[in-house]
């Protein structure tokens, strides 16, 4: 069955993995496409590309990273559903790193309208930057305090806020990442995680995605770490931020998410130096590179 029979069947606007696998017995990754990777470019070249891309929907990246959102603020929403109709896509994150956790209330309201069901964002610093141990979970329960109210319009508007594991910050260390899973006090909040900043953890990642469990991961980050994403490089060196370039393996970490049947987004992901440029030169070799590394996961996924 094709994307659009499965949703009349389930009366769904958006295929969730759980109906995929009903339809096809097998488990799959849920693709959201990245307009981070696109930069400045038009967001109808993005938006062009998600069904190219292997992607079910796509995800809104502003500046630094991107243009997108304030594209869609001078378009208009109406404008911006329009464009998702032509390219039979759908909008399903905002990311906002500039709002930080605390200031995305207006953002939560707009995802909402416009049919999405999520924002992403880091968590800040609670003190001591990548805090381990009792720190960490002193740290943990102030973050919590403090999005309480945050979380409990995420939950009126059935909206989550996935918080990146990210260096320099609170969510950071694979304690500080146990600790969010062992204190959140909330369905509509999770992790966006991020191998690529877990580098001096790479072999705790397959426990942390286990311990983490699928209700507390919304949202996956495939990406390594490499030098080119802080410093400027040669497209190939680049590149090998994304799976199937790169050196990391996946197999372990595949294992995982198959074993806890995650079902939130997966992006492939990628930073140029310097922000806010497209990765490749052109939307097409964009997909091109993206959809190399949904093959190199395809395969690891059978």
């Amino acid at each position: 069955m094709d994307r659009r029979k499965v949703c009349q069947l389930f009366g769904a606007s958006l295929v969730t993995p759980s109906l995929l696998s009903a339809a096809n017995g097998k488990f799959q990754l849920n693709y959201v496409l990245s307009s981070a990777l696109f930069g400045n470019m038009p967001l109808e070249s993005v938006l062009a590309e998600a069904v190219k891309s292997g992607c079910r929907s796509v995800d809104i990246w502003r500046k630094v990273h991107a243009t997108h959102r304030e594209q869609i603020v001078k378009m208009g929403d109406e404008a911006f559903q329009a464009l998702l109709k032509k390219y039979d896509t759908e909008m399903t994150v905002s990311t906002c790193y500039p709002l930080g956790p605390f200031k995305q209330g207006d953002e939560m309201r707009w995802v909402k309208k416009n049919g999405g069901r999520m924002t992403v964002c880091g968590s800040g610093s609670m003190g001591e930057k990548d805090p381990v141990g009792p720190e960490a979970k002193k740290q943990v329960q102030t973050f919590f305090e403090k999005l309480k109210p945050h979380y409990e319009l995420a939950e009126a508007l059935g909206v989550t806020i996935a918080i990146e594991n990210h260096k320099n910050a609170m969510l950071s260390s694979p304690d500080s990442i146990r600790y969010f899973v062992e204190l959140n006090p909330s369905k509509s909040v999770g992790i966006a995680f991020a191998p690529h900043h877990l580098y001096d953890a790479l072999d705790d990642i397959p426990q942390l995605i286990r311990d983490c469990g699928k209700e507390n991961l919304p949202f996956f980050y495939f990406q390594e770490h490499h030098p080119s994403s802080k410093i400027k490089m040669s497209k190939e060196e680049q590149l090998k931020q994304m799976p199937g370039f790169g050196s990391l393996d996946y197999a372990p970490i595949i294992a995982a998410l198959k074993e806890i049947k995650y079902g939130g987004l997966s992006e492939i992901f990628m930073h140029p130096v310097p922000r806010g440029v497209p990765v490749l030169d052109t939307p097409e070799k964009i997909s091109g590179a993206i959809n190399k590394s949904r093959a190199h996961l395809t395969k690891l996924l059978s």
